[in-house]
């Protein structure tokens, strides 16, 4: 998917409010695969460390950091015992599904900003949304923490439209260039 998007949409706007897709992307590509590569060898990320700009080649940076996520996750002991950021220990395996649904409803949020023409599997996102509604805690939302308020939907949704309203995106975003005020 990523691969598919062009630069000449990077200025587009995302269901995430105050992204573009290029923030998007820089989020994805830069720190989420750099910090969950870290937390998936069992450490811990500092929030304060910097990283560096996505620049245009996306898809061959992003291709290459989720080969080195896959490959620490492939060699981690998924039983060992992890340091929470906030203290205590668990299992590091409990790392795994923050990373499927990060990545799965930023999926959703870069579907819905360029209209790239793939399907997501609904696996994932039924996946996602139970893991989201088990940990999701109503103190974690808020403007300042990047999760909205809820956004209802009909339960006759799809697994996708429910997953992004429960991360507080709109499903009826639609997708193209920004519209230039003419003021």
């Amino acid at each position: 998917m990523i691969g598919a998007i062009s630069a000449n949409q990077a200025d587009w706007p995302t269901p995430c409010e105050d992204w573009n897709v290029q923030d998007l992307l820089h989020h994805l590509v830069v720190q989420d695969l750099h910090k969950y590569t870290i937390m998936a060898r069992g450490n811990n990320v500092d929030p304060l460390a910097a990283t560096a700009t996505v620049g245009a080649d996306w898809s061959t940076r992003f291709s290459d950091g989720a080969v080195m996520l896959m490959r620490a996750w492939a060699a981690a002991d998924l039983n060992a015992q992890v340091a929470l950021p906030g203290g205590g220990e668990a299992p590091l395996r409990s790392r795994i599904g923050l990373q499927i649904t990060e990545f799965t409803v930023h999926s959703w949020d870069l579907l819905k900003a360029t209209g790239v023409p793939i399907i997501l599997d609904p696996a994932l996102a039924d996946q996602s949304l139970a893991w989201a509604q088990r940990m999701l805690k109503p103190e974690y939302r808020g403007v300042e923490r990047g999760i909205g308020p809820e956004v209802r939907v009909p339960v006759s949704s799809d697994s996708y439209t429910r997953l992004a309203g429960w991360f507080g995106r709109s499903p009826y975003f639609r997708s193209g260039p920004r519209v230039q005020s003419l003021r």
